[in-house]
């Protein structure tokens, strides 16, 4: 009998996913398909929040989102079937999930309201909870790496587990460093000059870069363990965490990236 994704229909891939981690695959969809009415707003709404269109943040949010959810999906194939489907494991995405519903939320609908969704501190309380809501969705790859570090059987476990943890780790360095402050340059903007696509400033330090890069530590580090070495996954994690360093003190001591 001949076995594999390709081979059996429902072995294909995206029904596996979905048997591996029906919420996550779920909420990945869901994610997805809301992009389609933010960029009907986009459309049809010309209003800017700080030299930016207003529905680009909410947009910005959706993608990224959906990309790391999709890949926690993608990843519960290298676990051992059943694991996410567990009572202990539904409850606790469950929670994950109304994290992320509730910070998508709050960034589309203070762009329907014209404001800001991050530093906004005009309504007591919320922006807390926000800072709440981020490192409990962030929690999942802190979760799932260390679920992987004990599997620890091969070199792929090894990957998604580093990958995975320092993910949590960098991105609530960095991003609580980013909360507690004003904004997220550092240094003054003069002619808010930016780099294409991803709009960070090219006139001042900003938090983005790194927090960019201390996101996707999940897909770099996982990346080097298809080579098959456990040295190549050392070696890329411990130099993609310096990267991602360097760009957070580049950013601190007010320097833009280009």
């Amino acid at each position: 009998m001949t076995s594999g994704i390709v081979f059996s229909p429902r072995s294909r891939l995206v029904d596996r996913i979905h048997r591996a981690a029906p919420q996550l695959t779920g909420i990945t969809l869901l994610i997805a398909l809301a992009t389609l009415p933010i960029l009907a707003a986009m459309a049809l709404d010309g209003r800017s929040f700080q030299g930016e269109d207003i529905w680009l943040k909410p947009l910005k949010f959706h993608i990224a989102l959906a990309i790391y959810v999709g890949s926690l999906a993608v990843y519960a194939l290298a676990l051992p079937p059943g694991t996410m489907t567990t009572r202990r494991w539904r409850l606790y995405q469950s929670v994950v999930l109304g994290a992320i519903l509730a910070e998508l939320a709050w960034i589309s609908g203070a762009a329907a309201l014209g404001t800001g969704s991050h530093f906004n501190l005009t309504i007591p309380g919320l922006y807390p909870l926000m800072g709440l809501a981020a490192v409990t969705l962030t929690s999942l790859s802190l979760v799932m790496g260390l679920t992987f570090w004990k599997l620890g059987t091969s070199t792929l476990h090894l990957g998604l587990a580093i990958g995975l943890i320092l993910t949590f780790v960098l991105t609530v360095i960095v991003a609580g460093t980013m909360s507690n402050g004003t904004g997220h340059h550092i240094g003054t903007v003069v002619t808010g000059a930016r780099i294409p696509v991803m709009g960070w400033s090219r006139e001042a330090g900003d938090l983005r870069v790194a927090h960019f890069l201390a996101t996707h530590a999940m897909h770099a580090v996982p990346l080097a363990a298809l080579t098959g070495a456990r040295p190549v996954v050392w070696g890329v994690a411990v130099a993609y965490t310096a990267i991602t360093f360097g760009a957070f003190v580049q950013a601190l001591l007010g320097l833009p990236l280009i």
